[in-house]
């Protein structure tokens, strides 16, 4: 009788070496005898050496992997990653098909108001853990968990693992979490493990018609059904071309989770084949059209990154300019940046002082029963009343004015 042969191959997952912290690579090598042997490398191994060992044996046997030669090297690895690289790893080695190992979760904040500020949104890559543990002390008012251009495309299956985890195993402080799945197809299955942890907003790249955001919204509330979920998951498409330029309002009206809509400028010049300057001249018309699609359909408008994290005092006049233009925010790459965006995005001392003078001649109209609001010897319309009204909200929200 001819033995069979394991035709199954090692799987790797992880990083490790000098410069790497918080991470660890793992490869496992399938056998068919011989139980599961571990062989653990850790410049903490004196310390948490059993305990790294004790949590690597507990999740090979919930992917039902019984035999195996696993190599560790661990640079500082939490739990939740030390779990995510060896799922990746089995998985890459044809394990545990259809089992998902997850940490406990920690309590899930409120959820987000659809309407909540959003004056800064910070990118950290989710193929590198080192940056989630600390990411909510930054203050930025999101941090965004992302699968898309940060992510070697190499690195897509085993980051959205690692990015599964942190939304169960991670307390961003108040940050809104968000996760930047692939451009379609791929993110569907990005969609796949992150909805049942329940993200507050999923950014959909390289939005060009209202069909792909249509598939999104759908794949999510066929997972949200599977799970028995009804917390609320908001939707941001990013428009990163010319063709999703000219369909910005079809796009932004194509679901209602969607809560804001905003541009990539890399992609979208990289389009029309122009350089990406730090006056954004080339990108205007662009920027214009995503504002006045996303105020028309009643939605928060988001702006793009600023790329150059040396430059702060041309962050700041793009943030001044953007603002002007009538994005309520932007993103970020670094967080040096968020104390300068949310500057940039603050009503002024003198526009409050003004709005204040109208808020208190319309409540004081109100009182008195009149239809017209005056302040000294000037008429004021309703749409600066109005437009007084949402900047003292701001500010308040800021916490500029009580």
């Amino acid at each position: 009788m001819t033995k069979a042969i394991d035709s199954r191959v090692a799987g790797e997952a992880g990083h490790w070496g000098a410069e790497i912290r918080s991470d660890l690579h793992v490869r496992i090598e399938p056998r068919e005898r011989g139980g599961i042997d571990i062989d653990l490398e850790s410049r903490v191994k004196p310390y948490y050496g059993d305990a790294i060992r004790r949590q690597a044996e507990e999740v090979l046997d919930a992917l039902g992997v019984r035999h195996a030669q696993v190599t560790i090297h661990d640079e500082g690895a939490l739990p939740l990653v030390i779990s995510a690289r060896i799922e990746a790893a089995a998985r890459r080695a044809g394990l545990g098909e259809g089992t998902r190992v997850l940490p406990d979760r920690i309590p899930l904040p409120e959820p987000s108001p659809r309407d909540r500020m959003r004056r800064s949104r910070l990118y950290v890559p989710g193929s590198e853990p080192k940056y989630f543990i600390n990411a909510g002390l930054h203050g930025a008012d999101a941090i965004i968990l992302d699968l898309e251009d940060s992510v070697h495309p190499s690195e897509k299956d085993a980051a959205r693992l690692v990015v599964r985890n942190a939304l169960r195993a991670v307390d961003f402080l108040p940050c809104e979490r968000m996760v930047r799945i692939n451009q379609l197809p791929l993110g569907l299955e990005d969609l796949e493990e992150i909805v049942p942890e329940s993200p507050d907003l999923i950014l959909i790249p390289k939005v060009e018609t209202p069909g792909q955001v249509i598939d999104a919204s759908r794949k999510i509330a066929e997972i949200q059904a599977n799970y028995g979920l009804t917390r609320p998951i908001w939707l941001m498409p990013i428009i990163e071309s010319a063709l999703g330029i000219e369909k910005a309002y079809e796009i932004v009206t194509s679901s209602r989770d969607i809560v804001a809509l905003t541009i990539g400028l890399e992609d979208y010049t990289a389009d029309l084949g122009v350089v990406k300057t730090p006056t954004g001249a080339e990108s205007l018309f662009a920027r214009q059209r995503v504002v006045n699609a996303a105020h028309a359909a009643g939605v928060q408008a988001i702006d793009s990154v600023f790329g150059d994290v040396g430059d702060m005092d041309g962050l700041r006049a793009w943030g001044g300019n953007s603002r002007a233009m009538g994005f309520e925010g932007m993103g970020c790459v670094h967080p040096l940046q968020i104390a300068v965006i949310h500057q940039a995005f603050a009503p002024t001392p003198a526009e409050i002082e003004k709005a204040q003078k109208i808020v208190a001649a319309y409540h004081d109209a109100q009182q008195k029963g009149l239809g017209v609001v005056s302040l000294g010897s000037k008429m004021i319309d309703a749409p600066v009343v109005q437009r007084a009204l949402k900047l003292m909200a701001r500010a308040q929200a800021m916490g500029l004015v009580a």
